[in-house]
């Protein structure tokens, strides 16, 4: 067959191992064989001066056995679905030379097939190493096995073998192939595979899934809304709600004029095979939903496992995989081969999107202004029950309704074009969640290999901690003209000025006398490093992406630079030291320290600046109360520019370097708070309080104070939020205070006594310590079973509760009256008590001859 070249979008990968008959061992391993493997990289080059790495990392290729393995790759094509097959990918690990003819001794012994060779590699201890490599991925596993148990340290052998192909070829998404076409059903196989880099923005066919079931986890229905086949144009969607039951004359007629298409079942086990059946047909590359991995696909595949089916819901009719996580209760990974599942809430967490509550109904009601179709959201279980015995029309609405939320959710959000773009600059799989150390390991390896350096293992004691980010005592007080200047990404600005890297500090540190000082004990190379070069890289993409207005782009590049920081500073990064970490932020508190020391020295209009907080990478500067709002922005914008200046020259003089610092301009704040610490007169930190207007429009700005938290009442919200706006406009707060005090001793606010609280535990498992939301949960469920109900709290959830004079009581069952005197106190007297003794008044004064009428 003829070779053909093509772009695709990779969607899942896979390795296997064929476990062929070799050739048998001898004393010395196998005889080499020929390496065909044409993707191979050539032999490796140390660097020269200047320093620039050319030669991919790879030994000669007639040492390299030809292994029994076979690499899967599932990738969107604009020609359809596409599967690539590489076969002879070897596994393999390095040990430092000195170790090697143990290393040979030990698998001889075993009788594993290896090959070895030593390379000009050397690890971050500047030790030579050796590389061998398997003929199987079970030989390597034995081999790793049996190395370990003989306290010798191998490097690499953790990264799993479809990774490394694409890491060392720095592939991210998109790929460019040539390879022979092999049609088959529904897709083209390539074999004899070439993969190289290529850009590419995919158009995925998405397909959004909901499921619907009793309490029991007995199946009733699966929506299904997504791009049509046979129409993939925008706006054309197909909408299928899957149903168990008889399609009654009656229904029939009603069913007419839904705009959905019923499919109906006669049970389960048909309900699984109709999912299967459509799935095929409709044929996604995407699979969309809420909690769709760990609740819908979870009960999917033990409904299936019941019904003694093996879902077949992959590309080419291959079997959905189920695997526990090692690590987190109830939750695991579902594999579809040639398809991607995303979990909304994942993804929108993965983007630092926040919400009090991560629920479809929450998040549709803040993002559309619409929610789930049932006036009964926290009693939805019940209703879903009731609708499947008795309106099963009204079901398949509300089942497809939670398939289109979850799509529009997408869509305004643009949160795949997000997930795309992140794989496309990391190399992430699609539906990776986190990923920013495999983010990190994905850019910079290949970098480090061509430099001639083997990457070395995680931290064995899990890392220690560095510093964290500065935080300077605060100076309490009611403030006018309060201007905040932040520094744009200090964290990867300090990476780029000051050349921290973990290469470079192995490099650093064997020519201390021409290196960058960093923090104890480290020394940076000046001209051997990648990380400054990558960031630099990243920030002009993300300046472009501003001026471009392309937000997606924009964010993906803001959350990968930020997170580079973090990831030198884990223990679950194979580049963590904590000489890498202590040096970006130690750097930046001296950054901090130095800038407020700067800004003091400096007076306007004959008035000076005083510094009264800096937090991370903010900090706040006094300005006199007389000055106008025009004349603050001056200052500020003049601020800026000064200490801009200032770091561009001492750096230049101190450490021959450019500054890629750069200090904003960023509020004015006309009104300002900064609190003491409860029960002393500290000023606190990270909780602060202003106004300041936003074209033109007052807006206020509460960081870290009640307001803020999700358990606190709309009582509390509502009063803190006028509260204070009284207080910054100057108007005295006493008729307010006791004007809510009265209505609420009175019962008029009753309605906004509610607390919501989420179970983070199954309410078995709350023993010992019951908190006042748990009680709530016992005593609703206790009266759910009494009542012949569902239970609702048995397996975490969100409870709404009021306190009441005989404690929490549950909304659904309040029989008590609300304890007033307790929310008086405990959420009403902490918001005033925060701002009140700045202007000379007591809420107790103002409150106590109120109090004692009731």
């Amino acid at each position: 067959m003829s070779l053909t070249t093509g772009q695709a979008f990779l969607l899942t990968r896979h390795q296997k191992d064929l476990r062929r008959s070799g050739k048998q061992p001898t004393s010395n391993g196998i005889a080499p064989e020929e390496n065909n493997d044409p993707g191979a990289p050539s032999k490796p080059v140390k660097p020269q001066a200047p320093f620039k790495p050319k030669a991919q990392f790879k030994p000669k290729a007639q040492f390299k056995p030809k292994a029994d393995s076979e690499l899967v790759y599932w990738g969107w094509t604009e020609h359809g679905p596409a599967r690539f097959v590489i076969h002879h990918e070897t596994p393999l690990l390095f040990v430092e030379q000195k170790h090697a003819l143990q290393v040979e001794q030990i698998l001889n012994t075993l009788a594993i097939r290896y090959q070895s060779q030593p390379l000009d590699h050397q690890t971050f201890h500047h030790q030579p190493v050796t590389i061998f490599y398997f003929y199987t991925l079970d030989e390597l596993y034995r081999a790793q096995q049996a190395i370990k148990h003989r306290d010798i340290e191998t490097f690499e052998h953790d990264l799993r073998l479809q990774d490394k192909y694409l890491i060392e070829r720095s592939i991210r998404g998109g790929v460019e192939f040539i390879g022979t076409a092999h049609p088959q059903p529904g897709y083209t196989e390539y074999r004899d595979v070439r993969l190289k880099p290529a850009k590419l923005h995919p158009k995925f066919r998405i397909l959004s899934l909901d499921i619907e079931c009793s309490m029991e986890g007995d199946l009733y229905s699966v929506g299904l809304y997504g791009h049509n086949l046979s129409t993939p144009e925008p706006g054309m969607v197909d909408k299928t709600v899957i149903m168990i039951g008889e399609p009654m004359a009656e229904i029939q007629s009603e069913e007419a004029t839904l705009d959905l298409n019923m499919v109906w079942v006669k049970d389960e086990y048909q309900l699984l095979l109709a999912l299967e059946h459509h799935v095929q047909r409709h044929d996604p590359d995407v699979i969309i939903g809420w909690n769709v991995i760990n609740f819908d696909f979870k009960l999917l595949i033990e409904r299936a496992k019941k019904q003694d089916i093996s879902l077949r819901l992959g590309r080419g009719l291959t079997l959905a995989h189920w695997r526990d996580s090692r690590t987190e209760a109830n939750q695991g990974f579902i594999t579809l081969p040639g398809r991607v599942v995303i979990d909304g809430i994942d993804a929108l967490r993965t983007a630092t999107y926040f919400f009090e509550s991560f629920s479809l109904e929450n998040v549709a009601q803040e993002l559309l202004q619409r929610g789930k179709k049932t006036d009964h959201v926290d009693q939805r279980a019940e209703q879903i029950t009731y609708d499947f015995h008795h309106n099963k029309l009204k079901l398949a609405q509300y089942n497809l309704e939670d398939c289109k939320l979850v799509w529009d959710i997408f869509e305004h959000t643009q949160i795949m074009d997000f997930m795309i773009l992140r794989s496309q600059l990391t190399g992430l799989e699609l539906d990776k969640v986190g990923g920013s150390v495999a983010a990190f390991t994905n850019l910079y390896l290949p970098k480090l290999h061509r430099a001639g350096y083997i990457a070395p293992n995680l931290p064995p004691d899990g890392g220690l901690a560095s510093p964290g980010g500065y935080v300077m005592n605060s100076k309490p007080g009611f403030y006018k003209n309060v201007l905040v200047l932040d520094f744009k990404s200090l964290y990867p600005s300090i990476i780029r000025t000051f050349k921290i890297d973990p290469m470079g500090l192995i490099e650093g540190l064997k020519d201390p006398d021409s290196a960058i000082p960093g923090f104890k004990g480290a020394w940076f190379s000046r001209d051997k490093h990648f990380l400054p070069d990558i960031i630099t890289e990243l920030w002009q993409q993300r300046d472009q992406a501003k001026r471009d207005k392309d937000a997606p782009r924009s964010q993906a590049i803001k959350i990968i630079m930020n997170s580079f920081y973090g990831v030198l500073g884990s223990g679950g990064c194979r580049f963590y030291d904590t000489r890498l970490a202590s040096s970006i932020t130690m750097r930046g508190h001296q950054i901090m320290q130095q800038t407020a020391a700067w800004i003091e020295e400096h007076s306007f209009f004959d008035r000076p600046c005083e510094v009264i907080y800096g937090d991370t990478d903010s900090t706040f500067v006094l300005l006199d109360e007389a000055f106008t709002n025009e004349q603050c922005q001056q200052i500020g914008n003049r601020l800026a520019n000064i200490i801009n200046q200032a770091w561009t020259d001492k750096l230049a003089h101190d450490h021959q370097l450019e500054s890629h610092l750069e200090i904003e301009f960023e509020t004015h704040f006309q009104r300002f708070l900064m609190p003491t610490i409860r029960g002393s007169e500290a000023g606190s930190k990270k909780r602060y309080a202003g106004l300041t207007y936003l074209n033109g429009k007052p807006e206020m700005v509460f960081k870290g104070l009640e307001t803020v938290r999700t358990d606190w009442t709309e009582l509390a919200r509502e009063f803190q939020h006028t509260l204070y706006k009284i207080i910054f406009d100057d108007i005295d707060p006493t008729s307010y205070i006791q004007t809510t005090v009265a209505a609420t001793l009175n019962g008029e606010l009753n309605h906004k006594l509610i607390y919501r609280k989420r179970l983070r535990r199954p309410l078995r498992e709350y023993v010992k310590n019951i908190p006042p939301h748990v009680r709530a949960a016992k005593i609703a469920d206790e009266k759910n079973k009494a009542l012949g109900k569902p239970l609702q709290y048995q397996n975490k959830g969100w409870i709404n509760y009021v306190m009441t004079l005989v404690g929490p009581e549950p909304i659904d069952y309040l029989t008590s009256e609300p304890d007033y005197q307790l929310y008086i106190e405990k959420q009403l007297k902490p918001i005033a008590d925060a701002i009140l003794p700045f202007i000379g008044m007591d809420f107790d004064s103002l409150v106590d001859n109120q109090m004692s009428l009731f």
